[in-house]
């Protein structure tokens, strides 16, 4: 029983969760996290979130289990491997499903969250069953779904959302994306084997100039971001000395997608990666500080 239950929460991919602390996000940058209700209303959000986004992961799963046979590492995927029948992997998507219900419309009585995070179901629903396959439609659904995140996590503690902060999460998202493309071009040029139905529109040549591309824009709007009148109003004009942290960070990425090539799972890298986390960290720290400072 236990070893299928850690099959389970295997197909739940609960270690991708880390995905929807995007919405934490409103909450970090309009520094409201210590008002408690508005932290416990993001933290409930956060996790009927979850609930959901392991619903569409099931789903996706589902969709891809051939696919996913002929790739080194997703062969071991639950539904892939057989470890979890298509019956089981249903049940258990129906009840996740149920407690996102539960969470948005009996919880937060937040029916316009609930709108959105059903809007990013359908989306992800059409996203499994032919959107992925289309080349840079497939990423930019991935990136949108991010966006989504920071909405719904602005909407449940009622702030706005600064623009740049909308742009930059989508093309942190974007990167992220094709990372994980150029990974796949990797090991179809290595084996030969196709595994994603959209790799046919990517090549190391493109997926290179994009990558090296967001990045830079990445960068340019995070600046944009720290001189923007709101922000120097509210947290000082010595915000965009926190740019260091952002280039090194963007360039111990780039390291590994280029150098390692290692790009196939950011969140693993994000688990995994103690020069992230130590940069992560004291973006955190001087992000804080110099806000504070300003206070």
């Amino acid at each position: 029983m236990l070893k299928k239950i850690k099959f389970y929460l295997k197909l739940m991919r609960v270690h991708h969760w880390v995905k929807n602390l995007f919405i934490f996000m409103p909450l970090f940058f309009s520094f409201q996290f210590k008002d408690i209700s508005l932290l416990i209303a993001n933290v409930l959000s956060f996790i009927g979130f979850s609930f959901l986004a392991s619903a569409i992961y099931i789903i996706n799963d589902w969709c891809d289990h051939e696919d996913d046979k002929l790739h080194p590492e997703k062969r071991h995927r639950p539904i892939a491997s057989g470890a979890v029948t298509s019956k089981e992997a249903f049940v258990l998507l129906v009840i996740l499903f149920m407690l996102c219900i539960v969470v948005y419309a009996g919880v937060l009585k937040n029916m316009k969250a609930l709108y959105l995070v059903m809007g990013y179901f359908i989306l992800n629903i059409l996203y499994s069953i032919k959107l992925k396959r289309i080349p840079i439609i497939d990423i930019s659904i991935v990136a949108i779904g991010f966006v989504i995140r920071v909405f719904i996590g602005g909407i449940v503690i009622d702030t706005p959302l600064s623009q740049w902060l909308i742009i930059m999460t989508f093309l942190l998202a974007l990167l992220l994306a094709l990372g994980k493309r150029r990974d796949d071009v990797i090991i179809y040029e290595k084996t030969g084997n196709k595994t994603r139905k959209s790799i046919d529109g990517y090549n190391l040549s493109f997926t290179n100039a994009g990558i090296t591309i967001i990045t830079a824009v990445i960068l340019i709007a995070y600046i944009m971001y720290t001189m923007s009148d709101e922000i120097i109003m509210r947290n000082g004009d010595n915000l965009y000395l926190t740019s260091v942290f952002v280039i090194i960070g963007l360039l111990r990425y780039l390291l590994i997608i280029f150098v390692d090539e290692k790009s196939g799972s950011p969140t693993m890298i994000l688990f995994k990666d103690h020069f992230l986390h130590i940069i992560i960290l004291m973006w955190l720290m001087s992000f804080l500080l110099l806000s504070l400072y300003y206070k």
